[in-house]
């Protein structure tokens, strides 16, 4: 039973192989476990490549399926199509093509499976480009938000400022007036005179003014701090909310560029694998001799082209011998006077009806 479906994936005609010795059989059922097999590893890669893509088993199953189906079919009608020829190179021209088409079929299937093998690897290089994604992405938000926050850190920085230049010329008055009552510096006279008097009035109208750049100061401070926590906010949840498109970075494109990251030897030869299992069931029939299932299948085209080519020209042959019989028939016919004098009689009353009729139309006319 399981030979005779290694024989169906073949391609082989079971019925002339029947008829042929049992390693025949054997050789074939090989060719086609080739085939069946490979079908199989192209689900699974297929099957693993959409999971990447729709993350959901049902989906990826299904086109798998699919995938794998229409894998079997092109590997069967690749095998089939292969005749033995006398003559080697006219094999290997004719399996050219096939050959090509295995090779994309082999680098098609051995890529998926690829990024299963090297999984964690692939997870490593997708981690070091995803933390550079963060932080690409963290400057690049950033630098929507830098200006305003450095032009509110400048005003903040300046309106301090203004505080402390403010207190400095308050606490520069306050030592002019005391070192005037003190007698140190000024009239240098001790006591609390008319100069003293004027030094200290203004000494305390600056120090209102101080009281109120505080007040003032401070408000704008909170208002601006304010802004910058707002500001920050923003950026943050701004982040927060791109940070799951990087996370999600992990699909097939992604997959198969952080592949190509990794070292090429061990890819390359998984996919030498690939290409030794596609190409095997085409090799083993250009390589073997012709064989007795061979000799059977070019016996039976033979037979079928001969006869078609018999049929062909018996058609032929017919189809001059009617023409031949027509023409000697026809001039026999042609040589009868009671033939001719029926066709005179009716062309004579043909006639005769269509003067009739010029005569009856011209009559109406006039």
């Amino acid at each position: 039973m399981i030979k005779r479906f290694f024989i169906l994936c073949s391609g082989a005609d079971g019925v002339i192989l029947d008829n042929c010795s049992n390693g025949e059989q054997n050789k074939y059922a090989g060719i086609g476990a080739t085939v069946f097999f490979t079908a199989i590893m192209a689900f699974i890669a297929a099957s693993y490549a959409l999971y990447t893509v729709f993350d959901n088993y049902f989906t990826a199953v299904f086109f798998g399926i699919v995938w794998g189906l229409l894998i079997f079919n092109l590997d069967r009608f690749i095998v089939s199509t292969i005749k033995k020829k006398d003559s080697f190179l006219d094999e290997f021209l004719q399996a050219s093509p096939r050959i090509i088409l295995a090779v994309i079929i082999a680098i098609v299937i051995s890529k998926p499976l690829e990024l299963k093998i090297f999984e964690k690897e692939i997870d490593r290089v997708l981690l070091e480009q995803k933390n550079d994604f963060t932080l690409a992405n963290q400057e690049q938000i950033a630098t929507q938000y830098t200006p305003t926050v450095t032009a509110i850190e400048e005003e903040i920085t300046s309106l301090k400022e203004e505080v402390i230049a403010k207190e400095t010329e308050v606490n520069n008055l306050y030592e002019t007036y005391i070192a005037e009552a003190e007698g140190r510096k000024g009239t240098e006279i001790v006591g609390k005179g008319p100069v003293y008097k004027e030094k200290r009035e203004k000494h305390d109208a600056m120090l209102a003014e101080l009281v109120e750049v505080k007040k003032t100061n401070a408000e704008k401070i909170t208002a601006l701090e304010t802004q910058k926590v707002e500001l920050a906010t923003a950026y943050d949840k701004q982040v927060n909310d791109s940070q799951p498109i990087i996370d999600n970075f992990d699909g097939l494109m992604a997959r198969v560029n952080a592949l190509n990251e990794l070292p090429w030897l061990p890819s390359f030869f998984i996919f030498l694998l690939f290409l030794a299992i596609e190409t095997s069931p085409i090799f083993a029939k250009l390589l073997s001799p012709k064989g007795e299932y061979d000799f059977k299948l070019e016996d039976l085209e033979g037979e079928i082209k001969t006869w078609t080519a018999q049929k062909a020209d018996q058609r032929k042959i017919l189809l001059e011998t009617d023409h031949i019989i027509n023409d000697r028939v026809y001039g026999d016919i042609s040589e009868e006077d009671e033939l001719y004098q029926y066709k005179k009689k009716i062309a004579r009353e043909l006639m005769q009806k269509q003067q009739d009729a010029f005569y009856k139309k011209q009559t109406g006319i006039l």
